[in-house]
């Protein structure tokens, strides 16, 4: 079989690249996607597809549009697709009448945009890189473009969803990091209806800032709150330095703003991503669990301290030392106080089972592993999910990051 439009010199590339900057800067969003399809073409590529996450992490939904293959939602299990979405690379699968389909994920950073598929002739080294660098530009312009338009948001939402979801997912990082050093994913359930829960962080130098939030009540009064504890945690976060303050001004906010009848629950961490030191306040959360080697060797203790909105005194900090390879789930009550067989909580022996049961299977990378057992918890509690219930995961590498030493 010939060489392929893909694998021609870079220069050509370069040209491809370059004209997409130039178009796209000033493109309405809905012809975006078109324009990529449009400018595929000059690459011998056939039967693009570009698909988004849906909000609950199950399906990758295809945007519609002129050029564009446009079919059926594929689900992330057990498609080429989801493999590569799942891990963050390039999945080739051989055509029948010739050709490859290729998966390409689009990464924003290190977080997981959807994926983009098309059909080549055939691929070679050269071709490869050219479409390793083109799912990058169209992941940045799908993102950049997002903050103009609703139709992305649209072609992810699956069912309706309620009015504090909307602000509970506005309100969020993006769901994935990944830097050398550390490694950090969350999931919120229900999708759909998720009010009051909420995760949040910064890594700032060798400091990685982390929070979970679970704000009392439901529906609109609950996201109101979570909003008013993260806006609260933010501002201390850029402000002051010690977890001690971040707590203080957190609960000041709260309590100003709704009274001594409302709080909210939270953990708040500081990891030092050089050396593996954590620092931890657990301000009325279940405490965090500790896994090693896929499976969980305790907890991760903290003092007691009063939910933020109470006005308790300042928490007394606990520290903990990370072994290289750690991870520590941090996850909120609606995972273990949903009601199962017989009217018994779901419980903490039971998500600890499912921790283990699962890893003892290969690891897919923190992001894939994190929805596996966020899906497995679900299907144990027979796809009930009465409460928010929040799974927030960060992953300790170890070590300087030599990787960037020159640039610094």
């Amino acid at each position: 079989m010939g060489e392929d439009s893909a694998d021609r010199s870079d220069g050509f590339g370069e040209q491809l690249l370059g004209r997409l900057l130039d178009r796209a800067r000033l493109l309405p969003p809905q012809l975006v996607a078109p324009l990529i399809a449009e400018e595929v073409t000059r690459i011998g590529g056939r039967d693009l597809s570009i698909m988004l996450q849906d909000y609950a992490q199950e399906l990758l939904v295809p945007l519609p549009g002129r050029k564009l293959h446009a079919g059926q939602p594929e689900p992330m299990a057990g498609t080429p697709s989801g493999r590569a979405f799942l891990s963050g690379k390039t999945v080739e699968v051989p055509q029948g009448g010739g050709g490859v389909r290729v998966y390409l994920p689009l990464l924003d950073g290190s977080d997981h945009v959807g994926v983009m598929a098309l059909t080549l002739d055939s691929l070679g080294e050269d071709g490869r890189r050219l479409m390793s660098r083109l799912a990058g530009l169209v992941a940045d312009m799908l993102v950049t473009k997002a903050a103009y338009t609703d139709q992305f948001f649209l072609a992810r939402r699956r069912e309706p969803m309620s009015v504090s979801a909307e602000i509970q997912w506005n309100l969020l990082p993006p769901l994935t990091m990944s830097v050398p050093q550390v490694q950090v994913a969350g999931i919120l359930e229900p999708a759909y209806r998720v009010a009051g829960d909420s995760f949040d962080y910064a890594l700032n130098d060798n400091i990685l800032h982390a929070a979970v939030i679970d704000a009392m009540g439901h529906g609109l009064d609950a996201a109101t709150m979570a909003t008013v504890a993260i806006g609260a945690y933010r501002h201390a976060r850029r402000v002051f330095i010690s977890l001690a303050e971040k707590y203080a001004f957190m609960d000041d906010a709260i309590s100003r703003q709704f009274g001594p009848d409302h709080f909210a629950t939270a953990q708040l961490m500081h990891l030092n991503i050089a050396t593996g030191e954590m620092e931890l306040v657990n301000a009325g959360h279940p405490a965090p669990l500790l896994i090693h080697d896929g499976r969980v060797v305790g907890q991760l203790e903290s003092a007691t301290t009063l939910p933020v909105g109470f006005g308790g005194e300042l928490p007394r900090i606990m520290e903990h030392a990370l072994q290289r390879g750690d991870r520590v789930l941090c996850y909120t009550d609606g995972i273990i106080e949903e009601r199962v067989h017989g009217g018994e909580p779901f419980g903490e022996e039971r998500l600890i089972a499912c921790v283990n049961r699962l890893g003892e299977e290969p690891s897919q990378g923190l992001r894939a592993d994190l929805r596996r057992l966020s899906h497995t918890l679900k299907r144990e509690r027979s796809g009930r999910t009465s409460d928010d219930a929040t799974l927030f995961m960060i992953e300790w590498r170890g070590g300087a990051s030599e990787h960037f030493s020159t640039l610094v």
